[in-house]
């Protein structure tokens, strides 16, 4: 429970916890940031990891002048296609031993069946697409490893959803994040963009629930 606090208390205030990081570290920021994008996307435990909404804050810091737009736009993209396709040679390799059992709280049949109809429904668009859902962008590529989606069908996916999930939400940040209406509500803006990130996933759980009760 004292971690889940920390959890939510970090996402809340990630703009606070951001511009000490910078303040403190400068440069290995940069460093720091990039492996937190990379296990979010690239290891399937790390679906709890801050992904939208730290990006956002991080536009708004860029647009402050306390982080270089530049190093961010460039490194992060990359960060995040090197995690998803790590994440898809985990699944090559590991996928059906990780889901056997399938009676854990990470690997079980309930995420499996919810990722694989994800996959199924948008085919290679899944891994573009996924991006901007949490959850699904952390297990939609070890899917696709699992399913035997080679690398080269999943790379150019995998390029146009990374680089278009850092540059939408880190320029919605740097364009937004310091008018002074968002800068006054900084922490309900981030909750909302968290709310509004699960949106996709509670849609698709709810049509799930209904044609199971049909």
């Amino acid at each position: 429970m004292e971690y889940l606090t920390l959890a939510l208390e970090f996402i809340r205030n990630i703009d606070v916890f951001l511009r000490e990081f910078v303040e403190n570290y400068g440069i290995w920021v940069y460093a720091l940031i990039s492996l937190i994008i990379f296990c979010e996307v690239g290891l399937v435990v790390a679906p709890f990891l801050p992904g939208d909404s730290m990006l956002f804050a991080i536009g708004a810091l860029c647009a402050a002048g306390a982080m270089d737009i530049s190093i961010v736009l460039t490194a992060f993209p990359v960060a995040a296609i090197l995690g998803d396709n790590f994440n898809r040679f985990l699944g090559v390799k590991l996928g059906h031993k990780a889901f056997a059992k399938g009676t854990g709280k990470i690997f079980n049949k309930k995420n499996y069946d919810k990722t694989h109809s994800f996959f199924e429904k948008y085919g290679p668009k899944a891994v573009t697409i996924c991006r901007f859902m949490p959850f699904f962008r952390t297990f939609v590529p070890f899917i696709a490893g699992m399913s035997g989606m080679s690398f080269r069908s999943f790379l150019p996916w995998s390029v146009l959803g990374g680089t278009g999930w850092v540059f939408v939400c880190v320029l919605a940040g740097y364009f937004l994040g310091n008018i002074p209406f968002v800068k006054a509500h900084f922490e309900l803006v981030i909750v909302f963009i968290v709310c509004i990130s699960a949106i996709p996933a509670l849609v698709e759980w709810i049509k799930h629930k209904m044609q199971k009760s049909l």
